[in-house]
């Protein structure tokens, strides 16, 4: 079953470039990456002031709820002023909340912007139990509810599905008011839709196979000793291989990785937070690639939380918009769209699309084009949802 999580990144190189899928000439070129993109802490956000109306204002983080695999963060803003309200749910894959630095950055001049903050499951005692994929979705449920109405969601990467199916489950569930708008960016929606080549190697394996050789076991040492986890150093092994595609062709991550283009590059390199990668629950893994991958549960309308069946057409009042790169490697353009025609009750007038050119995966949060052409139209179509 996998070795200690401490030992993990240590897969044998051939075992790893089949998970990633990105052939022996990137695997080999990794070993360098890695000397200089070693596995880093949470780097945190370290925002500390935004302009409002061109206006410094100070702006401080806040826990505003607790659980044992995450909390609930408010960047609350130093000013009296009644401003949208966004929840966004960072995507529990492996990297950490922080990674979205630049979306709150660009968020806080115009909106109240809250974050789920996914803890490093090795931090976590193993007495706290399990967490898998319905209790991802509880969580998003639960943070919906505590903070109330009037709250717009803002999904991405692999937190779009749960986002989405928490959405229709408080509809469902009757929940009034329901959220007034949903944002779904680079989501892995339906994976079948032109699927990128880690897709395709997710949905060819057993999970016999990923329990066999990605899952270790937490070492001594840690709160989470003996827990079941995916770890991050095969995470991060991962990621390094994506990014020495990326180095030979000299595509967008590369330009992100040798010229940040955040909002603060000289204290906030964007390489910092590429690198920073924590262990995820097994269970939790391994449910993601079952219904996520290889059971398409979501777009074949399949997925059940609870022994209850997830129902998009319960969505009527939440309006949605959904957003893409047109070079999404991880998330092809096409994944996040379909989200529309499952949503088939929400009426046209309160639907948006965008298909962002020139931009990859991570230029859908982060950088000059997110902050210069996304993120305006994100606000906008807030707004318009609200009025």
């Amino acid at each position: 079953m996998g070795g200690e999580a401490g030992s993990a990144g240590t897969m044998p190189l051939e075992a790893l470039s089949t998970v990633v899928g990105y052939g022996q000439a990137a695997a080999a070129a990794y070993g360098r990456l890695q000397a200089a993109l070693p596995r880093s802490a949470n780097p945190g956000f370290g925002i500390a002031a935004t302009l409002v109306d061109g206006v410094p204002v100070a702006v401080r983080e806040h826990v505003v709820a607790e659980r044992p695999f995450c909390r609930l963060l408010h960047f609350r803003r130093e000013i009296r002023r009644r401003d949208p309200r966004v929840l966004l749910i960072a995507p529990l894959s492996g990297q950490f909340a922080s990674m979205l630095r630049d979306m709150v950055v660009a968020l806080l001049p115009g909106h109240e912007v809250y974050v789920t903050d996914w803890l490093d499951a090795r931090e976590v005692p193993a007495a706290q139990g399990r967490f898998d994929f319905a209790d991802n979705i509880d969580y998003v449920m639960d943070f919906i509810r505590a903070l109330g109405p009037d709250l717009h969601l803002i999904g991405l990467c692999q937190s779009a599905v749960p986002t989405l199916a928490a959405t229709a489950l408080l509809a469902q569930a009757g929940d009034d008011p329901p959220p007034p708008s949903l944002t779904l960016i680079s989501g892995l929606i339906d994976p079948r839709i032109r699927p990128t080549r880690v897709e395709r190697l997710l949905a060819a394996r057993s999970l016999g196979w990923f329990e066999r050789n990605v899952i270790s076991i937490v070492p001594s040492g840690y709160p989470g000793h003996r827990r079941r986890v995916y770890p991050g150093n095969t995470q991060l092994s991962g990621l390094l291989i994506y990014l020495a595609r990326h180095m030979r062709s000299g595509d967008e991550l590369y330009r992100k990785v040798t010229d940040d283009d955040g909002a603060d590059p000289v204290q906030h390199p964007f390489r910092r937070y590429y690198a920073g990668v924590m262990d995820l629950p097994a269970e939790f893994f391994l449910d993601l690639v079952r219904t996520g991958f290889q059971d398409f549960a979501l777009p074949r309308r399949r997925l059940s939380w609870r022994g209850d069946r997830v129902d998009l057409g319960a969505i009527r009042r939440t309006a949605l918009l959904t957003i893409e790169g047109a070079l999404d490697d991880i998330s092809a353009p096409g994944q996040t769209e379909v989200a529309h025609s499952l949503c088939e009750n929400i009426p046209d007038r309160r639907r948006g699309r965008i298909r962002e050119p020139g931009v990859g995966h991570y230029g859908t949060f982060h950088g000059r084009l997110w902050r210069a052409a996304i993120a305006p139209q994100i606000a906008d179509f807030i707004r318009m949802a609200a009025a």
